[in-house]
């Protein structure tokens, strides 16, 4: 191999990698909502929050990996969509063909996994984006960053203005000194959420149950898909525009210098921590109030997630430059290959174990083992990845979704090596 053959092998092995942590992330992010009701994720009074092990997770992956994992996801997603865009350019390609025969793809596979799996899909969000976000792909990576910045920031204030302003009406309930309008437009926000108890009654009554009520549900929530995009619009856009900035700038391939990460781990990572940790103990002092559980969660927590998931990248980069020809970073990368075969192949997995029409131990389990099941698929993951991935071009999702995309069957089986 040449040494420019090296030279790419090694960034897409980091860029592979940085995906399988990613996906693997994910599920630790996604575990709660698979197994109890979805406000559970939000707030540890909703459910699953009886006892202090409880508690003790919910924090955990509140302050180390939710929003983190899959703001890491969203920027390897933009990484992925300049690297599409530049081969197909390369090789003589309509690049807009190739992109929006993609999230075309995408999006139906999202809109599938939606009402036939699971409520939390994040697909079809990604390929609605990445329509917007392919409009960028000539931008120089400064320019990408300042206005992701900008639009990342109009995103946290449009959240804290919505929220804050029902957080803000709903405080005047009761309050014999506010004019009456007021008053009883926060006794209406409060009763709205006061609504919550009985959904999650709701929700385990249903998710206990058969197949076919689920489906029913679901399809009576079409628009779930189209308002996650609406209120996700402005912090998943920022993030594939980052990741498309950190892609041309070499940040994401493993191309700067290992000081130069540390800094960026330095810079961004303590603040962020701080921010996240400050958040955290404002909702318990709220203690886990639902309007201010989701105003944390939605606005305040944002900027503290931004700064962590950077500083995961750079640390995540060191660590796979260390360790580059490790065969767990090789089993690491693989599970990155196949990451679209891993996100659906666990929500398969997961709504069959917690589902009444499989194992139904939907809220059944506490919070803190839930993360067995995490681990155990993690496990799954590194096992079966490689070794498919020594036999076939791709993941056997990636292969569909290729095939789809191109009109056309795509070669599977690796031709055999020569002896």
């Amino acid at each position: 191999m040449s040494d420019d053959g090296r030279t790419e092998s090694a960034r897409l092995v980091t860029l592979d990698a940085l995906r399988g942590f990613a996906v693997m992330g994910i599920l630790a992010m996604n575990i709660v909502a698979f197994a109890m009701p979805e406000m559970a994720y939000v707030s540890p009074r909703a459910y699953g929050g009886d006892t202090a092990a409880d508690l003790v997770a919910w924090g955990l992956a509140f302050v180390l990996v939710d929003g983190k994992t899959r703001g890491l996801f969203s920027i390897l997603f933009g990484a992925s969509l300049i690297l599409i865009v530049d081969r197909a350019e390369k090789s003589g390609q309509n690049p807009a063909s190739v992109h929006y025969r993609r999230m075309a793809w995408l999006a139906i596979f999202g809109l599938c996994h939606f009402f036939f799996l699971w409520w939390g899909d994040i697909l079809f969000l990604y390929a609605a984006v990445g329509c917007i976000a392919f409009l960028f792909r000539g931008w120089e990576a400064r320019r990408l960053i300042r206005w992701a910045a900008g639009l990342f920031t109009l995103g946290v204030l449009l959240m804290s203005l919505l929220f804050g302003g029902q957080l803000l009406l709903a405080s005047s309930a009761g309050d014999p000194g506010a004019p009456l309008a007021r008053v009883e437009a926060g006794e209406a926000i409060r009763d709205e959420y006061a609504t919550i108890d009985g959904e999650v009654q709701r929700e385990l009554a249903l998710y206990r149950g058969g197949y076919l009520p689920i489906l029913g549900h679901r399809l009576d929530d079409a628009a779930a898909p189209f308002a996650m995009l609406v209120f996700n619009l402005l912090e998943t856009l920022p993030l594939m525009m980052i990741g498309m900035a950190l892609f041309r700038n070499g940040f994401l391939t493993g191309a700067w210098e290992a000081r130069a990460y540390r800094r960026v781990a330095r810079r961004w990572l303590p603040p962020g921590l701080l921010l996240t940790l400050l958040v955290l103990w404002l909702m318990r002092e709220a203690r886990f109030d639902y309007l201010f559980s989701l105003t944390a969660f939605l606005a305040w927590a944002q900027p503290g997630r931004l700064m962590m998931t950077i500083g995961y990248a750079a640390l995540l980069v060191l660590l796979i430059k260390h360790h580059a020809a490790s065969p767990w970073i090789e089993r690491v990368a693989a599970a990155g290959r196949a990451a679209f075969s891993n996100y659906l192949g666990t929500s398969i997995v997961m709504t069959t174990i917690f589902y009444g029409y499989g194992l139904g131990l939907f809220g059944r389990v506490d919070r803190a083992p839930l993360y067995l099941f995490v681990i155990a698929a993690w496990a799954v993951m590194l096992l079966w990845s490689k070794p498919w991935l020594d036999r076939f071009r791709y993941g056997p999702l990636e292969w569909l979704w290729r095939s789809l995309a191109r009109g056309a069957m795509q070669p599977m089986r690796k031709e055999a090596r020569p002896q």
